[in-house]
């Protein structure tokens, strides 16, 4: 078991927002492998840089486990004829088998006789194992966008162009459609040997390091930082650090060295994002920033090699910022020949959709949709600022700054609309109208921001259901699934109480010009949010059927739906539950049969249905003040103090009597049961064991 597995899948430069998705892949599929194959091992351990993914397997078992498997054949009155010779059935299964006679036996399950046998398989040399399954965890990985090349059949986000494999001290010879693993490796494209002989795992990083590949990702990211800070601090500044672009130039360098290029001081005047993106998207650069976190003249960036020339290198990538600069400071100069709001009519000009009309048309239903949904809510929104903010919103999307550097939506309209003048309000929730972005993104601060979000995010929702586009499946061109969750999320985390159906009735009512049916599309759209509230829950740790159960209820705060869920789902833990659950089903059963909810207290006639009206009173007194205080577990023990009253009920009393007053009464009572405990969650929905 001291055996190792060094595996190297050499590659063209792979795009680095890949690489760990793909070494997730890989070591996925050979643990599955390996598992699947008996093959023992302790750990495996993945690295990569640009041009290789490597899988480091610790532990190895020199041999799979030997198989004993004992298999079922057909019972022994099928398998024997009336002469005690073997049937047909019963050689059919042994040849299936590999068997003979001598190999089977019979033995009793459950009082009746089956034909057995016990099936043996040496296990073959791990080597011959790791042979058959290199390649094929290589062609199960999938990718977003994956290329063919040479003629091969199999897809890979860039071509193979060399495998090492090597289990100890010999090669295991995979070949991959021609291509064939070797003991051979290569180092850094241009500092580093063609063709590196390896004999283990310690000289395959010894040797990788001397030809400038620092293999291990972790090691790597922890030079860079160290490096940009050393160089950072050289200048007097510090790094404005963003962790996902030092992942993303971890992936992109094997031998990083980090060095500091200057700009023009007038392009720092600019607004930071401007300067910041360009360096960031466009060049991987880090920006620079003082003790104040102002900007200085100063970007860093890492190169794929030494110090070598390294002043060329600086003068080159400062040229290549330079350009991007002059070109955002002559897109800002130019947008402020006018004012923001001078821009709102270009948008005429730009389709948002071809059924809903440009992007004037989705603004002009923005600004509508806003003020019914302020005048909907108490947030402490002003009103009239959260309209100038939804009018000017889209504004930016025409301007040549946005045109240029798309990811500054948003961003722009915030920066010209303070230079304009307009409130701080309506400039921040300008801003803050796209957020969030992706999941986990921050969610606006602002409440006019909070409450644009979502008007923007539901005005796309709305229209696209009405004409007929939804999600399917894992198809969700349009993001709908990703602003449903911006919703929910803002909902939840500021507390908005706001009815799904009624904030989807308001978004179609501004789509007067397209033909749909209102009520049905408002139900779709319901049930689409109510199906985004279970994965958000799940992934908080909700059980599924607690989710299905506070949907029932009539709350509609986000949430307090989510306080209910909590506070449910730690409350089934109660090893009584199951009983009690039995006792409610059957009321909820029962409660769907009652034509009202009247209760008419003389024709209560069992001394069980008077106990369960009396103390059904009290109770319900009892849960209306709890829930009021938001004391939700406190409700749901005040409403399981009723199932003794519950079973007694059932016990004794014929709930379908045959005289109908007396029925309908009684199935009265057990509505407003029902009734009551809706206001909590249904526990019907609760799936208990």
């Amino acid at each position: 078991m001291n055996n190792y597995l060094l595996y190297e899948i050499g590659v063209e430069e792979m795009p680095s927002r890949f690489v760990e998705s793909t070494l997730g892949q890989l070591k996925d599929n050979l643990t599955r492998a390996l598992t699947e194959n008996r093959v023992g091992f302790s750990e495996i351990e993945t690295y990569a840089t640009p041009r290789r993914l490597v899988l480091v397997v610790r532990g190895l078992a020199d041999r799979q486990a030997d198989l004993e498997e004992e298999v079922k054949g057909p019972s022994k009155k099928i398998a024997l004829a009336e002469d005690g010779s073997f049937t047909k059935a019963a050689l059919g299964f042994m040849k299936g088998k590999g068997l003979s006679e001598k190999d089977v036996y019979f033995k009793d399950l459950d009082g009746t006789e089956y034909i057995y046998a016990t099936l043996k398989e040496t296990g073959e040399d791990t080597e011959k194992i790791l042979c058959d399954v290199l390649g094929e965890i290589v062609k199960a990985v999938v990718f977003p966008k994956s290329m063919r090349w040479g003629g091969k059949n199999m897809r890979f986000v860039r071509p193979i162009r060399w495998l090492l494999a090597l289990m100890n001290d010999r090669v295991v010879p995979v070949n991959m459609e021609g291509i064939v693993a070797s003991n051979k490796t290569v180092g850094h494209r241009f500092l580093g040997s063609k063709s590196i002989e390896v004999i283990s795992i310690e000289d395959y990083l010894a040797k990788l390091e001397e030809n400038y590949v620092i293999l291990d990702q972790a090691k790597r990211k922890a030079i860079i930082r160290d490096q940009i800070d050393k160089v950072a601090a050289s200048i007097n500044g510090r790094v404005d650090m963003d962790e996902d672009l030092l992942e993303e130039v971890t992936y992109i360098v094997e031998y990083p060295t980090a060095f500091y290029g200057e700009f023009d001081k007038e392009y720092a005047s600019l607004p930071k994002e401007v300067v910041k993106t360009p360096m960031k998207a466009h060049q991987r650069y880090f920006p620079v920033v003082d003790d104040r976190g102002e900007l200085l003249a100063n970007f860093i960036a890492v190169r794929n090699g030494n110090d070598y020339m390294i002043e060329n290198v600086k003068k080159g990538n400062e040229k290549v910022l330079e350009a991007r600069l002059a070109d955002a400071l002559f897109f800002f100069k130019e947008d402020r020949k006018k004012a923001l709001v001078d821009y709102r009519s270009q948008l005429d000009t730009v389709v948002f959709q071809e059924k809903l009309g440009t992007l004037l048309d989705k603004s002009e239903r923005l600004y509508k949709l806003a003020g019914k949904i302020a005048d909907e809510i108490d947030a402490g929104i002003k009103k009239d600022l959260l309209e100038r903010a939804a009018y000017l919103c889209k504004a930016d999307l025409v301007t040549s700054m946005v045109f240029e550097f798309d990811e500054l939506q948003g961003y722009m309209g915030m920066e010209y609309s303070k230079l304009d003048k307009e409130d701080p309000i309506v400039s921040e929730a300008i801003y803050e109208h796209y957020m969030p972005r992706f999941s986990g993104d921050e969610i606006p601060q602002s409440a006019e921001g909070a409450i644009l979000s979502i008007v923007d995010k539901i005005d796309t929702i709305a229209g696209f259901f009405a004409i007929g586009i939804q999600p399917t499946g894992s198809a969700d061109p349009f993001a709908l699934r990703r602003q449903c969750l911006g919703i929910l999320t803002i909902l939840l985390e500021k507390n908005i109480e706001l009815d799904i159906a009624k904030l989807a009735d308001l978004a179609l009512d501004q789509y007067a010009g397209v033909d749909f049916d209102k009520d049905v599309v408002v139900d779709q759209i319901v049930a689409f949010f109510n199906e985004r509230t279970r994965v958000m829950f799940k992934d908080l740790g909700i059980r599924y059927d607690v989710v299905d159960a506070v949907l029932a209820s009539d709350e509609k705060n986000m949430s307090d739906l989510y306080a209910r869920a909590q506070a449910i789902n730690a409350w089934i833990d109660n090893p009584s539950l199951n009983d009690m659950l039995v006792a409610f089903n059957r009321v909820s059963t029962l409660a769907e049969k009652a034509e009202g909810l009247d209760i008419k207290e003389a024709t209560l006639l069992e001394a069980a249905e008077k106990d369960l009206y009396a103390k059904f009173v009290l109770v319900e007194k009892e849960i209306e003040d709890l829930m009021g205080q938001k004391k939700y577990t406190e409700s749901l023990d005040s409403f399981a103090s009723l199932k003794p009253a519950i079973d007694a009920f059932f016990d004794t009393v014929m709930v379908m009597d045959e005289n109908l007053d007396v029925r309908n009464n009684r199935l009265a009572l057990l509505a407003n049961i029902y009734k009551a405990m809706l206001k909590i969650c249904d526990l019907s929905k609760i799936v208990y064991k």
